[in-house]
């Protein structure tokens, strides 16, 4: 049983280069405050204050950490959603987190090394993370998990949440799925009561490290299924990029996860093949490839005209893939994950992703 001291921190609402806060960083962590507020509202197990690390800007003549607190809103990034009042905006990282025992993690993976170096002597050693950030870094010996990077910063246990999860959606309480990935038999039922909702309904596995991936595979995966509708293909070739695209992802995870036997039945969860599904119909890696295949313009200037200067994951996750897969000679074993690479960074034609499609191996 979980005391009811348990205080909690969402870390959600800035990146940490103090810079302006991602969009829809912001407005998923705000949605996933919103459920985390009223769970520990509800359940005893929990300390009814949680604590919500907010980006301090001025909104209309009023600071945004005063908006929150006082109207219980978030005006700028999820407008027309109550937040719980039991939901506090602290615009100081290291305070935000000291002495809370669940840690949340909802920040651009470029920046969670220089999260973790903020609140390392201020967080409790015996705190329980969980992360729903969506990437990867490159370690010394290849494919390091964002998991793997706080554990190793802060030394705490993690547990990380992926799934069809579109925040507008989560926030409207529109019922959907999510996964926890959770080692750990005894934080995995405190973190689904946490989080799960009567519209937002958690299943718990143990292979954290396949859930993981999926959310920052399907990232890659959704760029190709923006290039296809730019180029003018219909959901038949879609359907194939998806097929090709979980396919790879299978693959890469059944190469890089070390905890044992990579079973496909975690591929049929949330954070698999629904998760993939919602991502290359709609959001933004979707959007922006798409735009990319009909302009002509960079991934960056497509970001700064359509996404106010916020960086893609989905891009960024490619390149950190292809340098792992080249550091193993492993590449060509990965067609789809190379084209979108070559297609973003090299200057190969948009055109080359049918190719990559057409050719790719009957029997991967």
């Amino acid at each position: 049983m979980v005391a009811r001291y348990r205080r909690l921190c969402v870390g959600c609402e800035a990146a940490a280069s103090r810079l302006c806060p991602p969009v829809s960083l912001a407005l998923r962590g705000s949605a996933i405050a919103k459920i985390v507020g009223a769970n520990a509202a509800r359940h005893e197990r929990f300390h009814p204050t949680v604590n919500m690390w907010v980006f301090e800007e001025m909104v209309e003549g009023r600071k945004l950490t005063e908006i929150i607190n006082t109207d219980h809103e978030n005006v700028k990034y999820l407008p027309g959603h109550k937040l719980p009042p039991n939901v506090v905006a602290v615009p100081d990282l290291a305070a935000a987190a000291k002495g809370a025992d669940v840690l949340i993690f909802v920040v651009p993976h470029q920046f969670i090394a220089r999260v973790c170096d903020t609140i390392r002597e201020d967080i409790k050693k015996d705190a329980v993370g969980m992360s729903l950030i969506k990437g990867v870094d490159e370690g010394p010996d290849g494919l390091r998990l964002i998991s793997e990077v706080i554990r190793g910063k802060l030394g705490i246990a993690m547990s990380v949440l992926m799934g069809a999860n579109i925040a507008n959606e989560v926030a409207e309480e529109k019922f959907c799925e999510t996964t926890i990935g959770c080692k750990d038999e005894v934080n995995g039922p405190m973190l689904k009561e946490l989080m799960q909702t009567t519209n937002f309904r958690v299943t718990v596995v143990k292979e954290a490290d396949v859930v993981e991936i999926c959310g920052a595979l399907k990232n890659i995966v959704a760029v190709g299924a923006g290039f296809c509708d730019g180029l003018g293909f219909g959901d038949n070739t879609k359907a194939a990029v998806i097929r090709l695209g979980l396919m790879e992802m299978i693959s890469f995870a059944k190469v890089f996860c070390t905890d044992g036997p990579v079973s496909p039945v975690t591929f049929l969860e949330s954070c698999g093949v629904a998760d993939l599904i919602t991502t290359c119909y709609g959001g933004r890696n979707r959007k922006i490839a798409e735009a990319f295949a009909k302009t002509g313009k960079t991934i960056e200037e497509l970001e700064n005209e359509m996404l106010n200067g916020q960086k893609l994951q989905g891009p960024a996750t490619a390149a950190e893939v292809n340098r792992i897969l080249k550091s193993k000679h492993m590449v060509d074993k990965f067609p789809l994950f190379n084209a979108v690479y070559q297609i973003c960074f090299n200057g190969h034609p948009v055109t080359a992703f049918i190719s990559c499609l057409q050719n790719h191996p009957e029997h991967f």
